[in-house]
């Protein structure tokens, strides 16, 4: 057989012998790995260092100084502990999200196959460094940027680079001495992350890293500032408002407290206690925990999370644009029509049966395809031919293949020349496009016409049709070219990719969900409706396609795309196009891709979802989420979980405002009334104990109301903290606080400080465990809440009751604590005040059941 691809310049010593193990590990040493760059993790020492720059924990160690200062040793103790656990525990949750992030960011890059000290090696595809000799072969992704120097009959699909769906073969030497841009035919330059889909050779490594094709479009898209999100901005707003406002409320009351006490320290430990009790600290802890959890739980799914932000964005999703292939439909061809006259079959169920005409029209088209299939067209006919034609398999076992006829761009066919050893005879199988077999066959054209209708036919039915004819030739007389071998028509292969069984169950919950569902393929116009009905998909609007897109011109794309559903014979720019157009329509749209090409379009939508199985890393580079099954109903399900992150997000949010409340409130009180201060650090820390792993786990672990899919997507731009929400927050808060000053106010006079600091601080831990509870979701009741599994509020319920009764009932705890321990009365009537103080919002809940907009409130 000829070498189509000839051989390039390059002694043969150096191809079989390749670099020495010392000579590579100094270049990738010298160079760096075979990757794109990522974020620097960071270290413990720069965690520990940001969590010591923390305000809460100047404040505790403000509170320990003055303590020392004033002589209270004790105090002092246990606040440092105190200190220690609380940097301990945030220390370990930093580098746990860090440590979950990296993970999910960690998309193992491909092996491949060297030469070095002349052995071939199978390495890791980080480990390739400039000088390397790859050997590639059919199905083998190119790990880096390289020069064939022996190749025959190459082909490779460089369409993650060029957007084009067509291979390209790999030819002469080439004038370029330096590597060239991709998507040229005949070119002896190899690209990374490109796909071999014909052939085999051997390439010298040009570039590795970053100074790829692929590794330079990877660095610029990593130089692009990402902006924080809406929900982001908004919560460092409120954080700046609150921890302003509390500062300058702690000055005035240390000066009141310093005039009218005439004590500098306890006026400052005052206004440390109310600065802790102010601070909002906890609200970029939620942010963090909330997205990084849901990131590790959304991985569960499938899906990895690269920028945290996404998540909440899913739950602002109004049109969801997906591929076709391996996203709706399996990825995996499949022989289903079967046609050669007046015979038919249909393969689609295991149980089908052919006769013997189709049997043999299976075993020619199999005899056409390659030894070592990688074509996913081949792949389904060897398949069908194990299953329903295996003596056409034990036939073409015992031949010899002698010669091949590849596709080329002026015929899209296969031929295959096959010999048994004891004949002169050849037998000649082929298949390809029907036009092409038409003309391998020499029909006429009324002949060549029926044979179009027919597959034209086939492919409405959403099929890729292949045409099979056979023949017979004397070796000798084996022409250079397929078009000089007498064929005959032998009948019609249909294939298709099937559709996902999860699949229109998934549409139909995108539809109740209020989420539109646009589907994007690069097959024909009648393939893609053929899908789209399948799946149901709304296809009212029709189908656009690639060329009709080019036609129009902005406006007229957004006119259009409002309807359209299906969009057919794309390639990367169209899908660009379509993203900016439903983006200028105020769609919040999420898209998926998996080439190079994509990147721009993954990067211009609000949320860009990169294919894992069979995308580039540079598309994950652009992508916020990387879907690593490709299956439709897990992004569906993402986006379940991105609503309810937002729900518990914002149930956390609405828990903390409403319980700062109270906090402040009776800090401030005693300055203003003159009671005896009620809050010290200590207690603080007490309650920031309850307040950290209620709204960080709590709420996290919530799994979300029934109807999260029944409605329809939040507004954009809609405020995470809208007047409704603090609204009910601050009433909330204020009834929890008018019944700790009530209490307090009452019992001063009569039993003494200590048991109305102790009786006022179980109505507000009361408070707090109904406040947790009732803020679990908007609309469901206590009592429907109680009974929902939530094991984390159930822990921390118990937690403090058993820590309550410690501090209440144990003496050196009460004395630290300044309480005295309640009888049975006062502990009933703290604990009743403190759950009335908060049940009135189940009211509330119950009164706005049913309502339009009710869901909107609160």
């Amino acid at each position: 057989m000829q070498d189509p691809c000839g051989t390039l310049p390059g002694p043969p010593s150096e191809l079989r012998s390749g670099l020495s193990e010392a000579e590579a590990a100094r270049r990738l040493a010298t160079e760096g790995p075979n990757e794109l760059p990522t974020d620097r993790a960071r270290s413990l020492l720069e965690i520990t260092r940001s969590v010591l720059g923390e305000p809460m924990f100047l404040l505790l160690l403000g509170a320990v100084a003055v303590y020392l200062l004033l002589g209270d040793a004790a105090e002092a103790i246990v606040l440092a502990c105190s200190l220690l656990a609380v940097v301990g525990i945030t220390v370990y949750q930093e580098r746990r999200t860090a440590r979950v992030l990296r993970a999910l960011r960690d998309l193992s890059s491909p092996r491949a196959l060297v030469i070095r000290e002349e052995r071939q090696r199978r390495i890791p595809g980080r480990e390739v460094v400039r000088g390397d000799v790859l050997v590639v072969r059919e199905g083998d992704r190119v790990p880096a940027d390289a020069v064939l120097r022996e190749c025959v009959g190459m082909s490779v699909d460089e369409s993650l680079l060029t957007g084009e769906s067509v291979p390209v073969t790999k030819g002469k030497e080439a004038a370029q001495v330096t590597i060239g841009r991709p998507g040229g035919e005949g070119l002896p330059f190899l690209y990374s992350g490109t796909m071999v889909v014909r052939g085999h050779g051997m390439a010298e490594v040009l570039a590795t890293g970053s100074a790829t094709q692929i590794g330079l479009i990877g660095t610029r898209l990593a130089t692009v500032r990402q902006e924080p999100s809406p929900l982001q901005r908004e919560t460092r707003r409120i954080v700046r408002i609150l921890a302003v406002a509390g500062l300058m409320l702690c000055a005035v009351v240390i000066a009141l407290l310093a005039v009218t006490r005439g004590s500098l320290l306890d006026a400052v430990l005052a206004g440390i206690t109310l600065a802790m009790t102010v601070l909002p600290e906890e609200f970029p802890v939620v942010l963090t925990v909330f997205l990084a959890l849901g990131a590790w739980r959304m991985a569960s799914q499938g899906v990895l999370t690269r920028r945290t932000p996404a998540i909440e964005a899913l739950g602002a999703t109004t049109v969801l644009a997906v591929d076709k292939t391996g996203t709706l439909t399996e990825n995996r061809m499949q022989v289903q029509v079967l046609e050669a006259g007046n015979a038919r079959g249909d393969l689609c169920n295991a149980a089908a049966e052919i006769d013997a005409t189709l049997q043999a029209l299976l075993g020619i088209a199999f005899g056409a395809c390659e030894r070592d299939v990688v074509d996913p067209m081949e792949r389904a006919i060897v398949n069908a031919a194990s299953a329903f034609a295996p003596d056409a398999i034990a036939r073409f076992s015992a031949m010899k293949l002698i010669r091949e006829y590849d596709v080329s761009a002026d015929l899209l066919a296969v031929v295959h020349v096959w010999k048994r050893p004891e004949e002169d005879s050849c037998e000649v199988t082929a298949k390809g496009a029907p036009e092409a077999i038409a003309a391998l066959c020499r029909l006429d054209a009324a002949a060549a016409g029926e044979l179009r209708k027919r597959a034209e036919t086939h492919a409405r039915e959403g099929m890729r049709v292949l045409a099979v004819a056979r023949g017979s030739v004397e070796e000798a007389s084996l022409s250079e070219a397929a078009t000089g071998i007498p064929l005959e028509l032998c009948g019609l292969i249909g294939l298709a990719d099937p559709v996902r069984r999860s699949v229109p169950a998934a549409i139909a919950e995108c539809y109740g969900a209020g989420i539109r569902v646009v589907m994007i393929t690069g097959d024909y116009v009648e393939t893609a409706l053929a899908v789209a009905r399948a799946i149901g998909l709304d296809i009212r609007g029709g189908a656009i396609s690639g060329p009709e897109i080019e036609r129009l011109d902005d406006s007229g794309l957004v006119r259009r795309a409002r309807a359209a559903n299906v969009y057919a014979r794309m390639v990367p720019e169209h899908k660009l196009r379509l993203v900016q157009a439903l983006k200028a329509d105020r769609a919040i749209v999420a898209m998926t891709g998996d080439g190079v090409n994509d990147a721009p379009a993954l990067k211009a939508a609000h949320i860009g979802v990169a294919m894992g199985s069979r995308g580039t890393d540079v598309a994950r580079e652009a992508a916020s989420l990387v879907l690593l099954e490709d299956d439709f109903a897990t992004l569906v399900a993402t986006m379940r979980t991105g609503r309810r992150i937002y729900d518990n997000i914002r149930n956390a949010m609405s828990y903390l405002l409403a319980v700062h409340v109270p906090l402040a409130g009776m800090g401030l009180l005693p300055a203003l009334t003159g009671w005896p201060l009620f809050f010290f650090p200590v207690h603080i820390v007490f309650l920031e104990f309850i307040i950290d792993p209620a709204c960080s786990l709590v709420f996290e672990a919530e799994r979300g109301a029934r109807d999260l899919m029944r409605r329809p997507p939040r507004r954009p731009g809609e405020p995470l903290f809208s007047r409704g929400m603090l609204a009910f927050a601050a009433l909330l808060g204020a009834t929890t606080l008018a019944a700790a000053a009530g209490i307090y106010g009452m019992l001063l006079g009569t039993q003494g400080e200590e048991v109305a600091r102790a009786s006022a601080f179980v109505t507000i831990v009361t408070a707090n465990i109904f406040l947790i509870m009732v803020s679990r979701s908007r609309r469901e009741t206590a009592l429907t809440l109680a009974l929902r599994p939530n094991p984390v509020f159930f822990a921390i319920v118990a937690a403090a009751s058993a820590a309550l009764a410690l501090v209440l009932y144990y003496p050196p705890a009460a004395r630290l604590f300044r309480f005295a321990p309640l009888d049975a009365g006062s502990l009933g009537l703290a604990c009743g005040l403190g759950a009335a103080s908060v049940l009135w919002y189940d009211v509330a809940k119950m009164s706005r059941t049913g309502r339009p907009g009710a869901d909107k409130q609160a």
